[in-house]
């Protein structure tokens, strides 16, 4: 079968099918899945070229993303939609949500939202949403996009890295909060404030040590203690991004009891990565919030496990080489993001398989409750009849060693190079259509722009 044929159905002998792996058959019409036949459903006369048998490979949905950076338009040196994209296929991430910063401009305004939409045309291979951003004074901007079709909002608060993107004030906070109230949008928060600094700063810059003291536990704490304190009092859906610390976890246990909603989610890399095992130097390691120690990594794990926190994402932020600052190796002076958009699944699994989480956990954590997070959980993240047929095609149990040669983000600097993960993904489906196949790509860009119908309470706006 070519890439880029329309597929008519996937046969496997394991397709997860609810919470339960089976032999299986998935009919496709018109993009969507159709219906899910036991393995015999599919007569011998029906079987043609458009049916894709694919052994016992694992079929499931394709993920959701709904944390990357792409940074076009402005930063395209960075990433781009189009390397972003064919990077996501070959992960098996059939949607990705685009965050409103690093592109220039930010998508802060109607207008900017526009451009961002038009540079993205014709570059996607696969489907893609869009954040829109909260900043000092944009507050009338926000329903106009919240109607344009943004999945909701994102604020910092804290220096965001980038100028163009300021962060916001409590009053900044409030006016948001009332613009968004009764739309059923959503707003993301990073959650780090700036605290009283105690410990010193004059350690040596090469040592990771001295870049995590800078950014304690507290400074997530604090943040998430303003986050839950406006979710209760406006209950305007909130989310916190990259949680890094396993300290605020209580707070916001306590914040949904009291009927906050809320939800939060972490990376792969505070999942896979631990601050006692960065090198001197390895400035590939530095993200915001920091990477932190072993202990706190599995708090996160069980917290994971406990339904505590919803989802788990990439946060891909790349950059140019020379803004990690290789060559001097100072984690105060290096870009602070992760490039992982193509390894989140085999990042996600080898770890997440070692400690009893199943395929449906996968599914729910890197699926559902992403698509759940920006209004697409009616046609994405799942596999049932109605849903778009995004799949992902792939081997939990194969292993591989990531390389320079199969990254296929545009700069290839990240902290995973030579690690050995379990999972390969054979192939990619994004709406009945085959985009990606060991190794290789359609020929032309086939996602499309997913712009979030308004909800029925936003009758008012």
């Amino acid at each position: 079968m070519e890439l880029g044929s329309t597929v008519r159905a996937v046969r496997s002998q394991r397709v997860l099918v609810g919470e339960e792996v089976k032999p299986a058959v998935i009919v496709i019409k018109d993009g969507k899945i159709c219906q899910i036949l036991s393995d015999r459903g599919l007569s011998a006369a029906d079987a043609c070229e458009q049916v894709l048998d694919v052994g016992d490979s694992v079929v499931m949905p394709g993920v959701v993303d709904c944390h990357v950076h792409v940074n076009e338009p402005g930063r395209t040196s960075w990433e781009g939609f189009w390397t972003a994209t064919r990077a996501a296929a070959a992960g098996g991430v059939t949607t990705i949500v685009d965050m409103p910063l690093n592109s220039i401009p930010p998508t802060t305004t109607l207008g900017n939202f526009n451009e961002k939409q038009q540079e993205a045309t014709g570059q996607c291979f696969v489907d893609t949403a869009f954040w829109g951003g909260v900043i000092p004074g944009n507050e009338l901007e926000l329903r106009p996009m919240i109607q344009a079709g943004v999945a909701g909002f994102k604020c910092f608060l804290i220096h965001s890295g980038v100028d163009e993107f300021p962060h916001v004030t409590d009053s900044d906070l409030h006016s948001a909060m009332k613009q968004l109230q009764g739309t059923g949008s959503v707003l993301l928060f990073h959650a780090e404030r700036e605290v009283q600094q105690t410990s010193e700063e004059n350690g040596d810059p090469c040592q990771y040590s001295t870049f995590l003291q800078s950014r304690p536990d507290v400074m997530e704490v604090e943040a998430i203690q303003t986050v839950t304190e406006l979710c209760l009092q406006y209950q305007v859906r909130c989310h916190i991004v990259h949680l890094s610390s396993a300290k605020p976890l209580k707070l916001i246990q306590e914040a949904r009891q009291a009927g906050a909603p809320l939800t939060v989610e972490t990376t792969h890399h505070y999942l896979s990565l631990c601050a006692e095992n960065i090198p001197s130097g390895a400035t590939q390691f530095k993200c915001c919030p920091p990477i932190r120690g072993s202990i706190n990594q599995e708090q996160l794990w069980s917290a994971l496990k406990a339904g505590q926190i919803d989802m788990v994402v990439s946060d891909h932020s790349p950059c140019t080489p020379d803004l990690k600052k290789l060559e001097s190796g100072d984690f105060t002076q290096a870009w602070g993001g992760i490039s992982s958009l193509q390894f989140g699944l085999p990042l996600f699994w080898t770890s997440a398989s070692k400690r009893g989480f199943q395929l449906s956990d996968v599914v729910r954590l890197l699926s559902q409750k992403t698509a759940q997070l920006c209004s697409l959980d009616h046609q994405k993240g799942s596999l049932a009849p109605g849903y778009d047929a995004d799949l992902v095609i792939w081997d939990p149990e194969r292993e591989f060693k990531i390389e320079e040669a199969n990254v296929h983000h545009k700069n290839k600097v990240t902290p995973y190079l030579g690690v050995a993960l379990q999972g390969v993904v054979c192939s990619t489906i994004v709406r009945g259509r085959l985009v990606y196949r060991e190794g290789s790509f359609c020929p032309e860009p086939l996602g499309k722009h997913l712009l979030i119908p308004q909800r029925r309470n936003q009758a008012q706006l």
